[in-house]
């Protein structure tokens, strides 16, 4: 299960709100859904880190996530984003010793 407490929130004009933070555990996917604290599910469009773009997120890792259909005013520092899609249940597989 995918989980990150956001750090800052930021929004950008044309293109949504972006939510910066350390992911927790889990994997995110562009393209997956996230609940805020639970509550309303937002599609996420892109994620960066450093100012380059990538696929997936994965535990450890500083991330900004952007997301559209969210107003920046729904999102505050200290929030919870969660997912449970099957691209981020954390069962991976393990590399033979």
């Amino acid at each position: 299960m995918f989980k990150m407490t956001v750090e800052e929130v930021f929004a950008i004009r044309n293109r949504g709100v972006v939510a910066t933070g350390r992911v927790e555990s889990g994997t995110l996917r562009v393209g997956d859904t996230v609940q805020i604290n639970g509550g309303p599910e937002v599609e996420v469009t892109a994620i960066e880190k450093f100012r380059k773009q990538l696929d997936e997120a994965t535990a450890g890792e500083n991330v900004g996530l952007l997301m559209k259909g969210i107003e920046r005013k729904e999102l505050n520092r200290g929030d919870v984003l969660t997912s449970s899609s099957a691209s981020s249940s954390g069962y991976y597989e393990a590399e033979p010793i």
